[in-house]
């Protein structure tokens, strides 16, 4: 098994196995982004630590020929590591696979379509270097998106900054640099609806802004959606904060107080002989009523099916196939710290490839 370029260079096995940065890209049907991600990628980096890193890609079951293209980059590139998973797991369990896979002191988390500038590396590292554990990115300006993009995101970040019960920063995506203890504390945590920019900002230590610019998609199209988007926001909400819940019986005990107002008024009617029979005040009681129990009992749903995907225990991901990681295997190192994982069969090693590291379920 050919010996790691690191290595040889004269920086030792332990430099070749820990990197002194890593960068993290989940991958959804980005085939036109691959090549310029890549490149751009690898520039930064180079240009920040020299050759002490590596850039990991996972493929989060896309439909395209997103896999073939990071194949083929990581056949010429040995800093590059190709993760595939079994299937689509989602933005934020395609990143959590990556950062199980990441091995450096520190770990950059970056989209695929570049929106977010890599050569901002540089700038995070000397601000990390002045004793900070997260440096992220604060959206100044955001090109080429719509109106009703901007303001729902920013109406969506102070919601939850107002319903959270974390300190959560206003207009950052995922975009951002972590040390390594911020890496093993997020890989500690089990749970399935993982908001991860959520969870940074729960682990507390030194965290700074970094301001910047945000580009328009280099190609492609966004995939988030609008019904993606709300589902995404549901699982932020819930996952950080009960506020919803005790909103929920403040909504029922406000509307409670109004039924025993129109109860009394009722009663009043009756009593002195002015009550008229009317569909429309009864239509509007039993319509106000019910959409405020249907209100409640959705938000106690989103809780209690929160709860039963939790109690299943199943793995937050499948890793079907990891290009790029000989080396590790040869000293032994375990890829996780995570307890629970399941290594099924290995897959076949792609021609011209590293021999991949076999199939994991992580938990």
């Amino acid at each position: 098994m050919t010996e790691a370029p690191a290595a040889r260079a004269g920086g030792g096995l332990r430099d070749a196995l820990h990197p002194e940065v890593s960068v993290v890209v989940p991958c959804y049907n980005e085939e036109g982004n691959v090549e310029a991600l890549h490149r751009r990628l690898s520039a930064a980096c180079r240009d920040a630590v020299g050759d002490a890193y590596e850039i990991v890609l996972v493929n989060d079951g896309s439909r395209d020929a997103t896999w073939p293209a990071i194949v083929a980059r990581q056949a010429l590139d040995p800093n590059l590591v190709a993760v595939d998973l079994s299937r689509n797991h989602g933005h934020q369990l395609a990143l959590s696979a990556g950062l199980s896979v990441a091995r450096g002191d520190k770990v950059l988390i970056l989209d695929a379509d570049l929106q977010d500038p890599p050569e901002l590396l540089g700038a995070m590292l000397a601000l990390m270097a002045e004793g900070h554990d997260v440096v992220y990115g604060l959206r100044v300006h955001r090109k080429g998106e719509t109106a009703f993009k901007r303001w729902s995101s920013k109406l969506f970040y102070r919601l939850l900054r107002y319903l959270s019960d974390v300190p959560m920063p206003l207009d950052a995506g995922d975009f951002r640099l972590i040390s390594r203890r911020v890496v093993d504390l997020l890989l500690s945590m089990p749970e399935q609806g993982r908001f991860l920019r959520g969870m940074i900002a729960w682990t507390g230590f030194s965290q700074v802004p970094l301001p910047y610019t945000r580009e328009p998609r280099l190609a492609g199209r966004s995939n988030y959606p609008l019904l993606r988007m709300i589902a995404f926001s549901m699982d932020a909400i819930t996952a950080f904060s009960i506020r919803p819940l005790r909103i929920a019986v403040l909504l029922g005990a406000s509307f409670g107080a109004c039924g025993l107002l129109l109860l009394a008024y009722t009663f009043y009617s009756w009593a002195t002989g002015t009550a008229v029979s009317g569909w429309t005040s009864l239509m509007a009681t039993v319509l106000l009523l019910g959409s405020a129990q249907l209100t409640v009992l959705g938000i106690i749903g989103e809780y209690v099916g929160r709860l039963v995907l939790e109690s299943k225990g199943r793995p937050l991901f499948i890793i079907r196939e990891i290009l790029g990681r000989s080396q590790t295997l040869e000293a032994g190192v375990s890829r996780f710290d995570l307890g629970g994982g399941a290594h099924l069969p290995e897959a076949t090693p792609a021609s011209g490839a590293a021999t991949p590291d076999g199939v994991v379920a992580a938990r």
